[in-house]
């Protein structure tokens, strides 16, 4: 009983303030529980999107509704840039093509939302590890911070990104990202909350600041937001 109104609670509190980003307003996607499967390098498909992978059912991402806080956005794919700055040795501003030049990789993930559902896609993206490694990291810097074309943001400590080996994701289910689900990067950041999962990526800052707050993380929620945590 208490369970079932913590619940309700968290879901309540979540529509109430608008939850947004990598996270979005939805019923519940296929149940099951974490679905954590290899990281492996990106295989042809073929060019048609897959609703199933390995046995297991995946969500149609596209039919997730939109909450985010400017609502979907355009990208201008010929003039964007992805920006990697900060404290780093060497500052990048990629095209789309020179992120994608990387080892692609996927790996069947499960996103976690704050109201209580979750979504499961097979990922396919470059590694942040080797876009972090292309700009060096300074000594001194210890967390990174995602900004969204909508001006979004929210960090992670460079430690848990290089230790999960997050994607900086650009497909789902064997098709490019559209407008509503981040096009043309969203970060997959498994094992964390949905709110986590920066949509629209355009620069990832390097920082010296563990305790930096993103867009929700200053409006009271958790700077961890681990879906699992320790006890």
């Amino acid at each position: 009983m208490h369970r079932v109104l913590r619940t309700t609670c968290i879901v309540l509190l979540a529509l109430l303030i608008g939850m947004t980003c990598g996270c979005t307003v939805q019923a519940p996607a296929p149940q099951g529980g974490d679905i954590k499967g290899p990281l492996v390098p990106a295989q042809d498909l073929g060019m048609v999107e897959i609703n199933k992978y390995q046995g297991k059912d995946l969500t149609d991402f596209k039919t997730l509704e939109d909450n985010s806080v400017k609502g979907p956005q355009t990208v201008d794919i010929a003039s964007y840039r992805l920006v990697i700055d900060g404290a780093v040795q060497s500052p990048q501003r990629l095209t789309y093509a020179e992120v994608l030049s990387h080892t692609h990789y996927q790996k069947l993930i499960t996103l976690h939302c704050v109201e209580g559902w979750s979504a499961t896609g097979l990922f396919e993206g470059v590694l942040m590890k080797d876009l972090l490694a292309q700009a060096g990291p300074l000594p001194s810097a210890v967390t990174v911070i995602f900004h969204g074309q909508d001006d979004y943001t929210t960090s992670l400590p460079l430690a848990t990104v290089l230790k999960r080996n997050m994607l900086l994701a650009y497909r789902v289910n064997n098709a490019d990202l559209i407008a509503r689900n981040g096009y043309p990067f969203q970060l997959a950041a498994e094992d964390k909350l949905g709110y986590k999962w920066c949509k629209w990526v355009v620069r990832i800052e390097l920082s010296t600041d563990p305790n930096y707050q993103g867009f929700w993380e200053r409006q009271g929620f958790g700077n961890d937001a681990e879906v699992n945590p320790s006890p």
